[in-house]
This record gives C-alpha cells, structure tokens and sequence, in this order.
C-alpha cells in the first residue's frame, strides 16, 4: 500500500474532503466520547471543545494537511503526551469504538476508511500503557 502521505495526486487529507471532513469525524467522535464513562474522565477539561481541536489538528497533520498542530504544539510525541493518562485495553477499545463509528459516519470510500482505520488501530495500540486488572 502507498504512504498516504506521500501520494503523488494530493495528499489524503485534500482526496477525502480536507478540513470538512476531519472535522466532521472528530465532532462525532467526541460526541460519543462525551457519555462514555470510561473515556470521559480520561480529558481533564470540562469542555471536550479544545481536545476536538488538538485531535482534528493532529488527524489533518497526519494525512499531509496544515501543520498547525506541529506549529502550536511542537513534535506530536504522542506516547508521552498520553503517558499521564492510564490507558489499557478497555480505553483502547472504547476509543477504538467511538472512532470506528465516527469513521463510519463520514463520506469517504471503503479503501480510504480502511486506510485510515489501520492507521487509528495502530496509533491506539501504542498508546496502551497499563496492563488491565486480571
């Protein structure tokens, strides 16, 4: 499979629609994010507002979209920014989840949702940092 990100024609992030669409997916995300009471006390802030922005930044970044993220925040180093938060399988697929029907309510072909899924996968793999109670 070509790196989205280096794709010849446009990046991903131009071929699925640009900001409208990560914004769109970020915004169903978090609303289900917002009831879950697993993932809820995981943001600190009591308006998820500025969470949706980081991850849309984050997400545009990624798939070759402005680097605002980057500008704002520095190296995404995503390991250590989640390092204070306990993340086990349960947040996992909980986050997996929401992400997964967020990604199912945007309008994008089945090859780029698969592409962006291997991706979410992998991103919240790495970021489990405590084992889950046995």
């Amino acid at each position: 499979m070509t790196d989205p990100k280096t794709r010849r024609d446009g990046s991903f992030y131009d071929e699925i629609g640009g900001t409208a669409t990560f914004h769109q997916l970020v915004e169903k995300f978090y609303e289900g994010v917002a009831t879950d009471d697993v993932l809820r006390p995981l943001y600190p802030e009591q308006d998820l507002g500025p969470a949706h922005v980081r991850l849309q930044m984050f997400l545009e970044q990624y798939w070759g979209g402005p680097g605002t993220y980057s500008q704002l925040r520095g190296h995404p180093r995503l390991r250590m920014r989640h390092v204070p938060f306990r993340i086990g399988e349960l947040e996992r697929d909980r986050w997996l989840a929401h992400m997964r029907e967020a990604l199912d309510s945007i309008d994008i072909t089945e090859a780029q949702r698969d592409t962006m899924w291997s991706y979410l996968v992998m991103a919240a793999n790495s970021l489990i940092n405590a084992p889950d109670p046995t």
